[in-house]
């Protein structure tokens, strides 16, 4: 068995629980992998970080250099999240011949040509699954299994936040105040939850999105967008009572003349549609392709293991392919 050497850089939900699965589940990934593998390096600033998940203090890197330039490291897990140190530390690591994974939506969507650009230059792979739908394998199922396809169209709700207050606001006639400090309380949303309900998420993973469907990149800040500030309970009764809820939904479609349309909004859908059933923090991604015709994606759109499952997914797709010599 060929054995490989990962690095974690960020201990945080998503790293954490990358790592626990890693841990927990060695042996069943080693034989699906027909590799072998082993977790050398992270970098974590927090003791608690490391104590939590028993990682070894002796593993713990002073300075991201000690894996972005090692020798003795083969694929680095970025999940620092933010675009940047996190985009600089990606493009160090392919530099260097390293593979990188990321759940990063925020640095993929920002940076999308540039890192796949140096991951080609450099002969290394750069898998960013978990980056749209948390544990939903939305992505390698457009750009893998559907990849026979002309995409028509895509309707996504790529925000659990929103998805969970527009649940609550629709179905128990509460406030969208009182909603959002539940969403705190339950983690489902941040202290500041300015980039979820404002649609700044969204926008980062449908520009990911239209990048893989399309073969388009269009900038997150290109995007027209409006978050779910402005919808009131009175809508979403009226809503109701026309057959209907209101999703945020993120849009994008491809024009007779080859160009693309693409928003996020709050919109009313009829209950008869697949996306009206999406709800509390559940993400889902509906796709329109020429053979395959329409197809949705549904899981659990965030936590450390839905997402973290996405990320070793990645890890295991690299390991059998470096495995065979593929770069």
């Amino acid at each position: 068995m060929k054995k490989f050497n990962i690095a974690i850089l960020g201990l945080g939900t998503v790293g954490g629980g990358t790592y626990d699965i890693l841990k927990k589940n060695h042996d069943l990934i080693a034989r699906r992998t027909g590799a072998d593998y082993q977790v050398t390096r992270i970098l974590e600033i927090s003791d608690k970080a490391v104590a939590a998940h028993g990682v070894d203090p002796s593993m713990v890197a002073a300075d991201a250099d000690d894996i972005l330039t090692a020798d003795d490291i083969d694929i680095v897990v970025e999940a620092l999240g933010g675009i940047e140190p996190a985009t600089g530390f990606m493009l160090k690591a392919m530099e260097n011949g390293k593979s990188v994974v990321t759940p990063n939506k925020a640095a993929v969507a920002a940076s999308y040509k540039k890192l796949g650009e140096t991951a080609r230059e450099n002969g290394v792979h750069f898998r960013f699954e978990a980056s749209v739908g948390g544990g939903i394998p939305c992505l390698a199922g457009i750009s893998e299994s559907l990849a026979a396809n002309e995409f028509s169209e895509i309707h996504g709700i790529l925000n659990g936040t929103t998805n969970y207050i527009l649940t609550k606001m629709g179905e128990d006639g509460r406030s969208y105040d009182d909603v959002l400090k539940e969403a705190q309380e339950k983690g489902f949303a941040e202290a500041d939850p300015t980039a979820d309900v404002e649609g700044i998420d969204a926008a980062n993973k449908l520009s990911i999105l239209m990048a893989l469907a399309f073969d388009q990149y269009i900038p997150p800040m290109d995007i027209p967008r409006t978050g779910i500030t402005g919808v009131t309970g009175e809508q979403l009764r009226a809503a109701r009572e026309r057959g209907c809820c209101i999703k945020l939904i993120a849009h994008a479609a491809r024009k007779e003349d080859g160009s693309l349309s693409c928003d996020i909004r709050p919109t009313e859908i009829p209950f008869s549609h697949p996306l009206a059933g999406v709800n509390n923090e559940f993400n889902a991604v509906y796709v329109t392709g020429d053979a395959v015709g329409e197809v949705m994606f549904y899981g659990k759109g965030a936590g450390a293991l839905p997402t973290g499952s996405a990320v070793v997914g990645d890890l295991i797709a690299i390991m059998k392919q470096l495995s065979t010599g593929c770069r």
